[in-house]
């Protein structure tokens, strides 16, 4: 290591930065995310600088640079595409011991500004003592994508309790330990998913006696999207990393499965037509069942949990038996599946309202005969998109009644199989023709079926393969 990483705290205090240009703008952004109190220096200014002094956020001096502009700074940085400028810089703000940077000089400099992963008051500092700037930047990225956003709230409410832990607890290791506890258990779970005011009641209880610091049991009702594991939310691929069970669809494609933690006891609750592992009523009762065993349980379902998902039905058994859970919602097949088979559901030519359907086939009154339930009426009207979840069986009658109610025949349509995947197929005809089509193409389940002018758009818009014929 050959400099030391510190945090400077520069609030109200007078930084002076040289240069006006696109550079100076990103030294500026981050010292104002510090609070700091910014004179500028440059003959001209860029648009966005120019913004910042007239709202008065920066003060700004035209003029070049000279020794005496350092004068009471704390730090300095140089921000020109002039060399000899910013050697002065450098050589003026080192004679007075003040820090200085010089973008893209480190032998200039006596500091460096790190790459930053900001969950304030949680900051990260990356650097590479200015040797590789942009590989600083990629470890950070990969840094972000592993920590939630909300780790900053975490440190601020465990701030406000700071002074009633050191009262309940003597020894610095009495509060180590208890602060490991309540960082893995569900309190910290609780701020992560928004719910900061039972987060508090519940510290309140620990400290005063009346709980304990248990890993109470709780649900996570995850979307795992479409199919493509990288349309995973970061929300829903941590509770994936840490659940004890996973309870999982049919619909989860095998690549997001992966994703789940690797110790995790997998119990598979996958409907098909005509074929169900088991009645929704006890994959509600299993939930709740294995969460009031204290365990940690992933509810993970293809898609969105509350589009055609049953998301609704499994959390009010959930609530009926007081069992803590968390929703976090996923890509929906309607707006993965079209936007990966290059077919837009909305445009502003073609489609102004899109519609989803749920095209599952259900028993008439009295009788073994399956039909369709659907209101043909709306699913009819023009220039809008109709998007029909679980339609396959039933897609000959959807396109006769469609028909039959108004819609032209030759009415642009598609069938999407596996979509999002590399497995995806695509079938394009029109409304009278589609059903012998995905016929003859022997299209498996699952399957989307999107009906609309949209649908011609497909052969321009196709980018997700582009090999596959429109």
């Amino acid at each position: 290591m050959q400099a030391l990483p510190i945090f400077m705290n520069i609030t109200n205090r007078l930084c002076v930065v040289i240069g006006g240009g696109e550079v100076a703008t990103r030294k500026v952004t981050m010292l104002l995310k510090a609070n700091a109190a910014i004179t500028l220096y440059s003959p001209e200014l860029c648009h966005e600088l120019q913004d910042l002094a007239n709202a008065g956020k920066i003060t700004y001096v035209k003029a070049r640079f000279e020794q005496s502009q350092l004068a009471n700074a704390c730090m300095v940085v140089a921000a020109t595409n002039d060399e000899p400028v910013n050697i002065a810089v450098s050589v003026a703000a080192k004679a007075q011991n003040i820090p200085v940077n010089v973008v893209d000089a480190p032998h200039l400099c006596t500091f460096t500004m790190a790459s930053i992963i900001d969950r304030s008051p949680i900051v990260i500092a990356i650097s590479s003592e200015g040797n590789a700037p942009v590989l600083a930047r990629y470890v950070r990225t990969k840094i972000e994508t592993m920590l939630p956003t909300s780790y900053g709230r975490i440190a601020h409410i465990a701030g406000e309790f700071r002074d009633k832990v050191k009262a309940k607890f003597a020894t610095t290791q009495e509060r180590r330990i208890f602060w490991e506890g309540i960082l893995q258990g569900p309190i910290v779970e609780r701020i992560l998913s928004g719910q900061e005011t039972a987060a508090r009641e519940a510290l309140d209880a620990v400290l005063s006696g009346s709980a304990e610091v248990k890993n109470n049991g709780e649900v996570y009702l995850v979307g795992g999207g479409p199919g493509d594991p990288d349309l995973l939310t970061f929300r829903a691929l941590r509770l994936m990393q840490q659940c004890d069970v996973c309870v999982y669809d049919k619909l989860v494609s095998p690549e997001v499965m992966e994703l789940v933690r690797r110790d995790a006891e997998l119990i598979y609750v996958g409907k098909s037509r005509d074929q169900h592992t088991l009645p929704q009523e006890e994959i509600n009762a299993l939930l709740a069942k294995l969460a009031l065993q204290g365990k940690r349980v992933l509810r993970l379902k293809g898609g969105d949990p509350f589009i055609f998902g049953r998301g609704g039905e499994e959390i009010e058994t959930l609530m009926e038996h007081g069992v803590p859970f968390q929703v976090v919602p996923g890509i929906t097949a309607a707006n993965g599946v079209s936007s990966y088979a290059g077919i837009p559901l909305t445009h502003r030519d073609y489609a102004q309202a899109c519609l989803f359907i749920t095209g599952h086939l259900k028993a008439k009154p009295n009788s073994k005969e399956l039909t369709l339930d659907l209101d043909w009426v709306a699913m009819s009207r023009p220039r809008q998109t109709v998007v029909i979840y679980m339609g396959l069986v039933g897609l000959a009658e959807i396109c006769q009644q469609l028909i039959a109610h108004g819609v032209s025949p030759d009415m642009p349509a598609a069938v999407v199989q596996q979509g999002t995947t590399q497995r995806q197929r695509v079938v394009t005809a029109t409304l009278k023709d589609l059903a012998e089509k995905v016929g003859s193409a022997e299209m498996k389940p699952p399957c989307l079926t999107i009906i609309g002018e949209v649908v011609q758009l497909r052969e321009k818009l196709n980018w997700f393969n582009v090999n596959e014929k429109p």
